[in-house]
């Protein structure tokens, strides 16, 4: 990784485990003094983070974490919607076995995950498995650029489950929505898998927005 790559992946972290609030004021100097970098590398890390709706640049060459809102968490869940609805249904029409058997090991790793009684500390694992998992499902789609998009997405979905459901084991319901959309995706039911997963990432969208103070 380079320097500004470091700079970035930690900030993100960070910005979507709810370490750093929203509309934080990032300054320049502590990462350099963290890093013992030019300042190249540090607004080049911190301009992929503007990229990706996570951090707003300020004038005159400021930076602040984004702020956040049930409007924006409604939109973030509608966008959803469209573009990982079609990244599933070009999935289904495009991949291979080798993409069907990666779809089944995660569905089963997650499965597995959400059966056992819950441990304090289990709840960052289930949302690693849980990404994966929705990464698999449309990873076959064909599209470099609609895969960008839905993995932007997710981190923004992350973000606001971090900040207003922390702490919070998912809803039991959750493990079968997945096993049925694994179920119409491995069937090649394209039809019945998108709306499955329509109505999974609406439910979800609704507990996170449900959470946020008006």
């Amino acid at each position: 990784m380079s320097i500004a790559d470091d700079i970035s992946e930690r900030l993100r972290s960070n910005i979507l485990q709810g370490r750093i609030k929203p509309g934080t004021r990032l300054r320049l100097e502590d990462f350099r003094a963290e890093f013992g970098v030019s300042w190249s590398p540090i607004r080049e890390g911190l301009s992929r983070l503007v990229a990706e709706g996570l951090v707003v640049p300020e004038v005159p060459r400021g930076y602040r974490v984004a702020a956040v809102s049930k409007a924006h968490c409604a939109d973030v869940v509608r966008t959803r919607i469209r573009v990982e609805c079609a990244a599933l249904r070009d999935s289904i029409e495009r991949g291979d076995d080798a993409w069907e058997a990666e779809v089944l090991a995660s569905s089963h790793r997650l499965s597995k995950f959400e059966a056992r009684r819950w441990q304090p500390g289990d709840y960052e694992q289930w949302e690693a498995w849980h990404r994966v998992y929705h990464q698999k499902l449309i990873a076959a789609c064909g599209s470099p650029i609609l895969l960008q998009f839905c993995f932007m997405l997710h981190d923004q979905r992350d973000r606001y489950r971090s900040l207003f459901l922390a702490k919070n084991e998912p809803n039991r319901n959750v493990a079968r929505e997945h096993s049925e959309i694994t179920q119409a995706v491995l069937a090649r039911d394209a039809e019945r898998a998108v709306a499955l997963l329509e109505r999974h990432i609406e439910r979800n969208g609704k507990t996170i927005l449900d959470a946020i103070p008006a």
